[in-house]
């Protein structure tokens, strides 16, 4: 990956149960954005966790600097995750990337450039790009064209793709957005979305390479997830077009909520 910005690049990676893993992910991690010589700090947010995902993350920590380890008790869904992570990010960018590196962070690069040439504030990664290359399970691409397809009627987002878990953003629109999103789980990727795209910030897909390594059918997803993520898209929808609720946030009333947790989970996860 070539350097494509200055400034800080912070990377929050949720993780639940990874522990068999986790430790190569992180190192691949940094391996990549060293040999890119950018700034960067990884954020692990461990989504509570039941098997030696924590200890391993902290080994990572212990050996590389700029590596921050989270700990959630209980397992509060990647949105959640995600938005406590931010609660630790400082950098001007802010990656989204699944820590079961399905997809490489050697595909940063393209979404940087995307980002540099296009002027977004957010590069998504995308299934169903043109240029996409798949080693994904059929079913899976099934659902994801309904979605996109519900999406597309419901909040006439300009995608084609919401849910692929790597996306960049610039820390303003997520400062901006964060404060006002609900969702915890697998709705969580279209509130944010949704709530860019009615910002008026610009949202530009980019081709990504995935790699589905699990051995199951559907992943970590089963229908009660699909109905739950149903659930959580249709609230958004009345969320967003009924009650109007995004309309009316106050921003800089919630914005204190922000670091409300973060002194307490220094001390009580340490290193």
């Amino acid at each position: 990956m070539k350097k494509r910005f200055n400034g800080l690049i912070s990377v929050i990676m949720p993780a639940h149960n990874e522990g068999k893993h986790i430790y190569s992910n992180i190192e691949e991690t940094v391996k990549v954005f060293r040999k890119a010589r950018c700034s960067f700090e990884i954020i692990l947010v461990d989504d509570g966790s039941n098997d030696n995902t924590l200890s391993e993350a902290k080994k990572a920590a212990r050996r590389h600097s700029g590596i921050i380890v989270v700990k959630n008790s209980d397992n509060n869904g990647k949105g959640n995750a995600i938005k406590k992570g931010f609660g630790y990010a400082k950098g001007d960018f802010v990656v989204f990337l699944d820590s079961d590196l399905d997809l490489h962070p050697e595909q940063l690069h393209t979404l940087f450039k995307i980002m540099r040439d296009k002027q977004a504030e957010v590069i998504i990664g995308s299934k169903r790009h043109p240029k996409s290359e798949l080693n994904y399970p059929m079913m899976r691409k099934i659902v994801s064209n309904i979605y996109a397809f519900i999406l597309l009627i419901l909040f006439r987002l300009p995608l084609k793709d919401t849910q692929t878990g790597l996306k960049i953003f610039k820390y303003e629109v997520l400062e901006k957005i964060f404060p006002m999103i609900l969702c915890k789980r697998f709705a969580f990727d279209v509130e944010v979305l949704a709530n860019a795209h009615r910002l008026g910030y610009k949202i530009v897909e980019s081709p990504v390479k995935i790699n589905f390594r699990r051995g199951i059918k559907w992943g970590r997803m089963g229908f009660k997830d699909l109905y739950f993520a149903g659930m959580d898209t249709s609230a958004i929808f009345y969320r967003m077009y009924i009650l109007r609720y995004y309309d009316r946030f106050d921003f800089a009333e919630n914005e204190s909520k922000r670091y409300s947790d973060i002194q307490s989970d220094i001390r009580r996860i340490g290193k």
